[in-house]
């Protein structure tokens, strides 16, 4: 079951949630710095993030029937739509970034969703996705929504993009510092010293894909009719005894 729209939108109001967004949209920020002219997808709860992509040139936020919908941006200019997530009400090829969070976790079918994000995502587009990490602190965070739902290692995360036609292309750790008031403010500090002294699970996985390249396999070439009669009316040549070869010498230089 996922957590309601309500239950997201009081987290990220709180301290821990604020955190999150600023550490989390750090990541997205670094990954994708420009994205004038571009089309972009939220799917989960992704409202948080999505005003930083605001100079896209479409911006929309997709929400699971199950966690129900906000409204989004709060300027009421609406660009939020309510989905099931296995048939999303958008053209195969339209996105050229799409961005999913609070989604996979919680799914009922988690292949499901990563098809139809591959089915969304332009020949050239990529995706952001991000995921609970198996042993991390916030994994074990109840009174966070990363505690919820099924987290994935860096490799399950791999396998299951690459089962969707999805090419892993680039991966990052984020939320390193544990969800406790007494650490927020110093989460910032603790994000850029603890992956260089402590080799320690970050609290999501956010992993950056895109389309599988299509290869194409050359056709075996088919005989003609022409070619199958030739071998049955022509007579085969006598092939010659050893005695009738004549051997071959070659100056090699």
């Amino acid at each position: 079951m996922r957590r309601p729209v309500e239950d997201l939108n009081s987290f990220y109001l709180s301290p821990e949630g604020q955190v999150a967004r600023r550490l989390i949209g750090r990541k997205l920020g670094e990954a994708w710095p420009d994205v004038r002219g571009l089309d972009v997808l939220g799917i989960g709860y992704c409202s948080p993030y999505l005003d930083q992509f605001a100079e896209g040139r479409r911006v929309l936020a997709a929400m699971p029937a199950g966690q129900g919908a906000e409204i989004w941006p709060a300027d009421m200019r609406v660009r939020t739509v309510l989905i099931d997530e296995q048939a999303l009400p958008f053209p195969t090829g339209l996105f050229d970034r799409i961005v999913i969070i609070h989604a996979l976790e919680e799914s009922p079918t988690p292949q499901g969703l990563l098809l139809e994000a591959a089915r969304l995502l332009a020949p050239n587009g990529k995706l952001i996705i991000g995921v609970a990490a198996r042993g991390g602190f916030w994994a074990h965070a109840e009174r966070t929504p990363f505690g919820y739902g099924q987290p994935y290692s860096r490799l399950q995360l791999e396998a299951a993009l690459r089962d969707a036609d999805l090419e892993p292309l680039a991966w990052s750790y984020a939320l390193y510092a544990p969800p406790l008031t007494s650490l927020l403010r110093w989460a910032g500090a603790l994000e850029k010293i603890l992956p260089r002294i402590w080799p320690l699970t970050g609290g999501l996985i956010l992993m950056e894909a895109g389309r599988r390249p299509f290869v194409a396999h050359t056709p075996r070439p088919q005989k003609s009719i022409m070619d199958e009669l030739r071998g049955v009316l022509v007579p085969p040549q006598p092939v010659p005894t050893s005695r009738e070869l004549e051997p071959v010498s070659r100056d090699l230089g």
